[in-house]
């Protein structure tokens, strides 16, 4: 089957530019459709896939789209447009474009598309905070630099960059490369670099080690990539995102941290790194209430910011309650000797109090079954025995 490079935005307002797109690639040689997820009913005669088509696949039907309100519609159009997308067989990669109202339809639907499919987003507030749009997805979004309203010398050439990127992606293929090692996902931040790169050292020769940056994005795409059935075990040794979530930290990375456990019978080995801290921005971002407790200066854009025995406790019995909806096997280990590098002995974030705090609350709320079990080692989370210890009961699990 042709692969297809799909065009989506609103006809009714950017039919210009989604045909010049269309023009670009037909030059370059790659077939494109024009999807149109416009609320008010005109294409303007550009589109290959209408908005009732898309309407359509909104599970209330095309009726809960076309409504006398342009927010409720738009908001529909996206949830249609995020069911109906993932449906297509010929995908090659996407292209969409929009301004704020555009970006927030088609962002959802992108979302919803593999790892590795190509996807751009042409957009207006591409300059800024991105991360709600582009989530735990491989999606590039390009500032649009003037806005997405009609063809000028500056718009021609941004949407003729995106256009040939698409070009090129849907017709430089990435070398294949036999994949005949099972893959795993492990969970990394700084201050558990150490641990982690033990890890990688130890497994490498038997799985494809796939390490994410705990800085909320990346908790949740590995818990998508496991979901989607693209990693086979996890080592989620970095549970900081949990600190952030509670606390109101910058790298949360939500209430579904650790849900994958309870939606997939995976083999799973976890422990507290980093759960001593909590990430803000700028030193003078932090909340009045936590300016006067133990910092530590990351770098000038990070500041950190140590969890008290209190915090420690709340935290313990929030993971433990997601540890006892697991499906699959479980392993959580207790580094008794720190959480993270600036917890070990001689450091600024070192706590045994805190730490005991955390280790009780776990211990208190787990479940534990032949299945679920905690284990406490008297090392810091960075030492080669705590390393070992991960590794030895991550081949257990894998092979129960």
């Amino acid at each position: 089957m042709q692969s297809i490079a799909y065009l989506i935005g609103t006809c009714d307002t950017k039919a210009a530019e989604l045909l010049y797109m269309h023009e670009l690639l037909a030059a370059a040689g790659v077939s494109s459709r024009i999807v149109d997820v416009g609320t008010r009913g005109n294409d303007q005669g550009a589109a290959d896939v209408t908005a009732a088509e898309v309407a359509a696949c909104h599970p209330q039907g095309g009726s809960a789209v076309f409504v006398n309100d342009r927010g409720r519609a738009v908001a529909a159009m996206a949830e249609a447009l995020r069911h109906w997308l993932p449906t297509r067989r010929d995908i090659g990669g996407v292209l969409g474009i929009g301004g704020s109202g555009g970006t927030a339809l088609i962002a959802p639907a992108l979302r919803e598309l593999d790892i590795g499919v190509p996807k751009l987003l042409v957009s207006t507030i591409a300059s800024g905070n991105v991360a709600s749009y582009v989530g735990p997805s491989d999606i590039a979004m390009l500032y649009s630099v003037t806005d997405v309203a009609g063809l000028n010398r500056i718009s021609r050439r941004v949407l003729g960059n995106a256009a040939h990127a698409l070009a090129g992606m849907l017709q430089g293929q990435v070398p294949d490369v036999a994949e005949d090692k099972p893959a795993i996902g492990l969970s990394m931040f700084g201050v558990t670099t150490e641990c982690v790169n033990q890890l990688s050292a130890a497994l490498e020769s038997d799985y494809d080690c796939l390490i994410f940056h705990a800085t909320g994005t990346g908790g949740r795409s590995l818990e998508k990539l496991a979901n989607s059935g693209m990693i086979e075990g996890l080592l989620d040794v970095t549970t900081t995102e949990v600190s952030d979530l509670m606390m109101g930290g910058v790298f949360s990375a939500g209430e579904q941290r650790l849900d994958i456990l309870a939606q997939r019978t995976l083999p799973y080995v976890g422990s507290c790194g980093a759960l001593d801290m909590v990430n803000f921005a700028g030193r003078e971002t932090l909340p009045e209430r936590y300016r006067q407790r133990l910092l530590y200066e990351h770098n000038p854009q990070i500041t950190l910011m140590r969890t008290t025995a209190e915090e420690n406790a709340r935290m313990g019995r929030w993971i433990g309650e997601k540890l006892n909806q697991s499906r699959g096997p479980v392993r959580f280990l207790l580094p008794e000797g720190g959480v993270s590098a600036l917890d070990a002995p001689g450091q600024i974030f070192h706590d045994p109090e805190a730490d005991a705090a955390l280790f009780e609350a776990l211990e208190a709320t787990v479940e534990q079954t032949s299945q679920r079990q905690l284990i406490r080692y008297p090392f810091n989370i960075n030492d080669p025995e705590f390393a070992a210890a991960l590794v030895e009961h991550f081949r257990d699990v894998m092979t129960t």
